[in-house]
């Protein structure tokens, strides 16, 4: 199994881990505040002129000025070069209502915005935590048409979301709109922003800790480092989230927080010997017939069993109420038998805090 400290998994070849049969786990949530605070600092960044106030202060004013006293004089003076604007009363649409959207959308609530929630994928458990002033729209086109702020809080998904801000959604937008992307850089078209700085159909800010090869030393995009998840609360809390959810895995067979498996959660039975079997298998018709056949006939009586599936991949979770002669035994007899089958993992004594007698054994059939 593999787990990702973060919720990005673009880095793990997923298909393949797939094809292995081998969960890959993230953590949803762990880091959401950390880049919920970003976002905050990124709509006072391209509000208020902090950084060209801040470059102004250092390259002009300190250089070009003698003493201490002229260097105040001149700081109270040019303010007036920075005059922004405040984000009380303005328009924020959140487009991605998951841990980190929701958190945003709370936040700009919490400072006197108006907030816009746009999320085709929503899940219940989502939208219940969502504020009931958060105004829900079924378009990003809607959502664009209001916003003076848009964050971007949704997963790159290739062939989805990429290029999903793209020449038509900006065309929806205010000329002023600002534009917060702490998500994925790919998400927006960089050229399209470009190509409306240039037109003057855009005069907002572009605001994130993404690089863009078409933005790269714009006045108006203002790039940060990738500090969406750069803190030590995020780093400790993904730490333990992934620790947490690899030790269920591989003590109880647990699946959740999966980017290719399905959920799984079986709790412990009381009749239950201690014995269970975990089984990835390819998801095909008659497959959980044929393994409950096969462990029938080898004397196995099944105390509770859950049998999931997601997209080509089945997992089913068996809990015995005796325990098989020899487990390392039935694994490979069991694979075998039934060729769809891609890993098979014995547990034994599983809610007892101990690997007990047989112990774990692990069979996989790519690897034989």
């Amino acid at each position: 199994a593999i787990a990702r400290c973060g919720a990005g998994t673009n880095n793990i070849p997923i298909p393949e881990m797939t094809e292995r049969g081998i969960p890959v786990f993230n953590t949803p949530g762990a880091n959401a505040n950390a880049v919920k605070e970003l976002v905050i600092c990124g709509m006072l960044l391209s509000s208020r002129g902090i950084i060209e106030g801040i470059q102004h202060t250092k390259e002009k004013i300190v250089p070009e000025e003698a003493d201490h006293k002229a260097i105040a004089a001149r700081i109270e003076k040019d303010k007036k070069h920075f005059v922004g604007q405040e984000i009380m009363g303005k328009t924020l649409a959140v487009c991605g209502l998951g841990n980190i959207g929701a958190m945003v959308a709370e936040a700009g609530i919490a400072l006197g915005m108006k907030v816009i929630g746009y999320d085709p994928k929503i899940s219940v458990e989502a939208a219940w935590r969502l504020p009931n002033s958060v105004r829900k729209v079924t378009s990003l086109e809607a959502a664009f048409a209001e916003a003076d702020y848009v964050s971007i809080n949704m997963p790159y998904i290739k062939g989805v979301t990429h290029h999903l801000i793209n020449p038509e959604a900006l065309s929806k937008c205010k000329p002023g709109v600002h534009l917060l992307n702490f998500a994925r850089g790919e998400i927006i078209d960089g050229a399209a922003v470009k190509s409306g700085y240039d037109n003057g159909t855009l005069t907002g800010k572009y605001i994130s800790d993404f690089s863009d090869p078409d933005l790269m030393g714009h006045p108006r995009h203002i790039v940060l480092p990738h500090l969406g998840a750069s803190t030590e609360e995020a780093e400790e809390n993904s730490a333990a989230m992934a620790a947490t959810t690899m030790m269920d895995f591989l003590e109880t067979g647990t699946i959740r927080n999966s980017v290719n498996f399905p959920t799984t959660i079986l709790a412990p039975q009381k009749n239950s010997s201690g014995a269970r079997l975990c089984i990835v298998n390819r998801n095909e018709p008659g497959a959980l017939g044929e393994i409950t056949s096969f462990l029938g006939a080898q004397g196995l009586n099944i105390s509770q069993q859950i049998n999931t599936s997601r997209g080509d991949i089945a997992y089913t979770v068996i809990d015995f109420t005796n325990q098989p002669d020899d487990a390392e035994k039935l694994q490979a007899d069991l694979a075998e038998e039934c060729n769809y089958i891609i890993s098979l993992r014995f547990l034994g004594m599983v809610f007892d805090d101990e690997l007990g007698e047989p112990g774990t054994y692990f069979y996989v059939s790519w690897a034989q």
